[in-house]
């Protein structure tokens, strides 16, 4: 409790005393009792209570979070040019009274959910693209009473500030900025941008009138039923084409995998048959190179045919028995025919 309203609670006391003495005084004198005394008590109790209730109307304590608007009869505009700062503060009684405002930060909130906002109900602002499309915006003002200007704030709008400046103020300024946007980029790309013009043309307009803008807070944006349904059916043929898209390349990379795999078995094909082939010509390259070999071994020695012949025949054979009817197919050696050993005569 300030010392103002210690006052003021005196001087309400002391009429109080000066009424019940009047009580007392007019009884007694009824009574023919002596009342001396009492007309002297009774006409201090009404100085008393006359200077505490002219001290008291005087006496007007500021809170550290408020400012005093002066208004005067005795000033030529009706209002004093400055506001009272905190603390306790003199103005002249019965001429002047003072009225208070707060400079703490305020806040108005705008919202489709019906107890959020100021007012009770749907109190979103509805708002058009520039494409047509209607759109309902949740938004919450933070701002502040500059304390340099609530004299005039005072002159120009009173108590009727919230509800007659910064509630249409901000609706009219949030319809502006989104009709400049398409309702995709509202809520996607340009989302911050767009907030940030919302900002600085409401920061603007507020200091004009007395108000300082602290914050905007786009809280929410709901599109129209019909809006949104249509959104609905984009995302889900959206999500339709992005699972044929991915069906396709599973399909592909599916292909891609068997052709490279039978171009795999393809290449092992051919460099097998790669493989055969440079065998079997290596093979016949050796057999060319031993049949010259043979061949000028035969050259040289004709019985070397014969010589190989018998080299093929069974380890075992040590006989053979030929038809005499049929032709050798080797020619055999010619056999020295044996000299005939002599014979004596006795």
């Amino acid at each position: 409790m300030n010392v103002a309203s210690i006052i003021k609670m005196l001087a309400a006391v002391a009429w109080i005393a000066f009424f019940g003495l009047i009580f007392i005084v007019v009884l007694r004198a009824s009574r023919n009792k002596n009342v001396k005394g009492a007309v002297t008590i009774l006409v201090v109790a009404l100085c008393a209570a006359i200077v505490l209730s002219i001290v008291s109307a005087g006496l007007v304590f500021i809170k550290p979070e408020q400012r005093g608007v002066v208004i005067s009869a005795l000033q030529p505009g009706g209002i004093r040019p400055e506001p009272l700062q905190p603390g306790l503060r003199w103005i002249i009684p019965f001429f002047e009274n003072v009225v208070t405002y707060r400079i703490q930060r305020q806040t108005y909130t705008m919202s489709i959910a019906p107890n959020e906002g100021e007012i009770q109900g749907d109190d979103s602002i509805t708002a058009r693209t520039s494409d047509g499309q209607e759109i309902f915006v949740d938004a919450s003002v933070i701002y502040a009473i500059d304390p340099a200007k609530v004299v005039q704030l005072h002159i120009d709008w009173q108590d009727r500030y919230t509800d007659e400046l910064v509630r249409p103020l901000a609706r009219g300024v949030i319809r502006d900025v989104v009709s400049q946007y398409q309702v995709e980029q509202v809520v996607t790309s340009k989302r911050v941008e767009m907030t940030t013009s919302i900002s600085n043309d409401m920061k603007q307009k507020l200091e004009e009138n007395g108000l300082s803008l602290i914050n905007f807070i786009l809280r929410n944006i709901t599109f129209s039923p019909e809006y949104a349904a249509s959104v609905e059916q984009k995302q889900v043929a959206e999500q339709l084409a992005q699972q044929a898209k991915f069906v396709v390349e599973q399909r592909r990379q599916e292909a891609e995998q068997a052709r490279q795999v039978a171009q795999g078995q393809a290449d092992a094909v051919v460099i097998n048959a790669q493989g055969s082939a440079d065998a079997r010509l290596i093979q016949a390259d050796a057999e060319a190179k031993a049949l010259q070999l043979i061949a000028a071994a035969l050259e040289k020695n004709e019985n070397m045919l014969l010589y190989q012949y018998i080299n093929r025949l069974a380890p075992g054979i040590q006989v053979m028995l030929v038809p005499n009817d049929n032709p050798y197919l080797l020619t055999l050696p010619t056999l020295p025919t044996p000299t005939p050993e002599p014979t004596f005569t006795p």
